[in-house]
């Protein structure tokens, strides 16, 4: 199963996000874009893409450690990026070392359990909101974000992810995610909603 670790941001703060994002979509080129869905938002911890069933118990056990040995912290959506002409995101503010450390601990975990994952690189937080075919001038959509500033939020709890790709053939048609575990932040193991 395709697997990640995830931030997600309460309902308030994509309320937010979902105002901005619907003005960028009157930009020039935006029917060009593929937007992601509100449902879908996100800011991924570990992508371990492809997990063997028979690794996730040993997974889901020690995500629920590095979520315990993090402290719930301070989270707001701001501004914006992207990569190149790939892809379009929001960006984060706040307590960004501590969202650092969980991506890093989830990370960690993920190896642990005997996960393969692509090399280390420096952790960007960032949360999709388009993704284009990589010729395009995502630049205007970037200033058209730049003042955006989003509530903060206590991030309470780490979420792993499971995406089922589209099988329909369908065009446009994106990928699902469903919540397979989700642990506490800083809380003891009988505070933790386990994994199924």
């Amino acid at each position: 199963m395709r697997l990640f670790a995830a931030v997600l941001p309460p309902d308030s703060a994509s309320t937010e996000l979902a105002a901005a994002a619907h003005a960028l979509r009157a930009l020039p080129g935006a029917d060009g874009l593929r937007w992601t869905a509100r449902d879908s938002w996100h800011f991924t911890l570990a992508f371990m893409a492809e997990v063997d069933e028979a690794t996730v118990p040993d997974l889901t056990a020690r995500l629920e450690r590095a979520a315990h040995r993090t402290p719930p912290f301070s989270l707001a959506l701001r501004g914006g990026g992207h990569f190149g002409g790939r892809a379009l995101w929001a960006g984060a503010a706040g307590d960004v070392a501590a969202l650092r450390m969980l991506a890093a601990r989830s990370d960690a975990a993920a190896r642990k359990a005997g996960v393969t994952m692509e090399e280390h690189r420096h952790y960007r937080p960032h949360l999709t909101l388009a993704r284009a075919g990589g010729e395009d001038d995502l630049r205007p959509y970037v200033d058209a974000l730049a003042d955006f500033r989003g509530a903060a939020w206590t991030v309470r709890e780490l979420t792993l992810v499971r995406s089922n790709l589209p099988r329909s053939g369908v065009p446009g048609e994106r990928p699902r995610y469903e919540a397979v575990g989700r642990w506490v932040l800083g809380g003891d193991a009988g505070e933790s909603g386990g994994a199924g």
